[in-house]
C-alpha cells in the first residue's frame, strides 16, 4: 500500500493523457486529488468520470502563473508532449516547462511536499549513447524546431535540482519514453495515435522518414505505476530516472502491427523525415528496477489492442469510412 493515510495531491495537466490515469489511481487510493490544467492538450472528456467524486477538484489554471494552494504532494506533468502540440506554440512550450516549473517549485517550497517533474527522453535528443543511461547528457540541437521542449524540460531538470541543493526541496524527476494507451487524443501527432486513426479510417499510413528509425513503447498503466513509486522513494533519491520499456521496435515494425490488430487495408507512406528527430530511442532502465523495483508489465501487442479498443470506442462512429 502506497499510502497509509490519504493526502491532499496536486496533479498539473491532470486531465492530459497521463494526469487523467494518475488522477484515477491516486483517487483509488483514497486521496484528495486536485486536477489543475488550462485544457490547451488537456480534456474534461478524459477526468468526467472522475468529476463527481467527493475527493476529486478540477481547476481550469495555467501553472505559468503562480497558484495558492495547501498540498502534500505535486505531480508536475503540464506540457504538450508531441511535436504537433508543442511546436504550434513554443514560446508557451517554454514558458510551461520553465515558469511552471518555477511556480511549482515555489509551491513545494512553502508547503514543504514532495514534488516530481516528468521530464523526458527528449532531453537525450538525438542521442549517440544507446540505450540510454542518466548519466548521458545527451545531443540537443539548442535552436531547432523541437528545441522548445527539449531545452526547456532540460532547463527544468536543472531548476529541480537547485531547488533541492539550495533549498532542500523533495524533488524526483522522471525521465518518460514513449507512452501509449486510453485517453490518447486522435489529433495528438504521435506515432501511435496517429497509426491507429489513419488505419481505422483506412487512410495511408504515414511513416515519416525510412522507417527504421526505432522508438520503445510504455503502456500508460505501467508508467503511472512508475510514478507513484518514484514518488513514494526516500529523500536521499532524487533522480532523474528513466522510465520506459527497454523493448525496442523501428517504426516500421509498429506500423505493420497495427495494421494486422486492426485488420486494415491501408497502405504504409513514406514522407520526409521532419528536423532533429532521434534516429534510435530506447531506455536503460537499470536503474529503475533498482530503486524502484519496478519493470513494465504490458507488452506491445496487449497495449495496442486496448489502445485500439479506446480508440474504435470513442472516434469509429465519427470515422467516415
Amino acid at each position: 500500500m502506497f499510502y497509509s493515510q490519504p493526502k491532499k495531491i496536486l496533479v498539473t495537466g491532470g486531465s492530459g493523457f497521463l494526469g487523467s490515469h494518475l488522477c484515477k489511481k491516486l483517487l483509488e487510493y483514497h486521496n484528495y486529488v486536485i486536477c489543475l490544467d488550462n485544457l490547451y492538450t488537456g480534456s474534461k472528456d478524459n477526468i468526467s468520470s472522475l468529476l463527481k467524486e467527493p475527493n476529486f477538484e478540477f481547476i481550469r489554471h495555467d501553472i505559468t502563473f503562480p497558484i495558492y494552494l495547501e498540498v502534500d504532494e505535486i505531480y508536475n506533468l503540464a506540457c504538450p508532449a508531441s511535436p504537433e502540440k508543442y511546436q504550434k506554440d513554443p514560446v508557451q512550450t517554454i514558458k510551461t516547462c520553465v515558469h511552471g516549473s518555477i511556480n511549482m517549485l515555489g509551491l513545494a517550497k512553502r508547503t514543504n511536499a514532495k514534488i516530481l517533474q516528468a521530464s523526458t527522453s527528449e532531453i537525450y535528443g538525438d542521442p549517440e549513447a544507446h540505450p540510454q543511461k542518466e548519466d548521458y547528457w545527451g545531443k540537443v540541437n539548442p535552436i531547432g524546431i523541437r528545441s522548445c521542449y527539449d531545452e526547456s524540460k532540460r532547463c527544468a531538470e536543472t531548476l529541480f535540482l537547485d531547488y533541492n541543493r539550495q533549498y532542500n526541496v523533495d524533488i524526483k524527476v522522471s525521465r518518460i519514453f514513449n507512452t501509449y494507451g486510453p485517453n490518447m487524443q486522435n489529433d495528438d501527432g504521435r506515432v501511435i495515435s496517429n497509426f491507429i486513426y489513419q488505419a481505422l479510417l483506412e487512410q495511408p499510413i504515414t511513416i515519416y522518414g525510412s522507417g527504421e528509425q526505432t522508438r520503445s513503447f510504455c503502456y500508460v498503466s505501467d508508467m503511472i505505476d512508475a510514478f507513484i513509486k518514484l514518488m513514494h522513494t526516500g529523500k536521499n533519491f532524487t533522480g532523474p530516472v528513466n522510465l520506459g520499456n527497454p523493448e525496442e521496435f523501428t517504426i516500421l515494425e509498429l506500423a505493420k502491427k497495427i495494421l494486422s490488430l486492426t485488420e486494415s487495408n491501408s497502405k504504409i507512406i513514406f514522407k520526409k523525415i521532419p528536423e532533429d528527430d532521434p534516429r534510435r530511442r530506447c531506455p536503460n532502465i537499470d536503474l529503475a528496477k533498482k530503486m524502484l523495483k519496478w519493470k513494465p508489465k504490458v507488452n506491445l501487442n496487449n497495449g495496442l489492442v486496448k489502445t485500439i479498443e479506446f480508440f474504435q470506442n470513442k472516434y469509429l462512429g465519427h470515422l467516415e469510412k
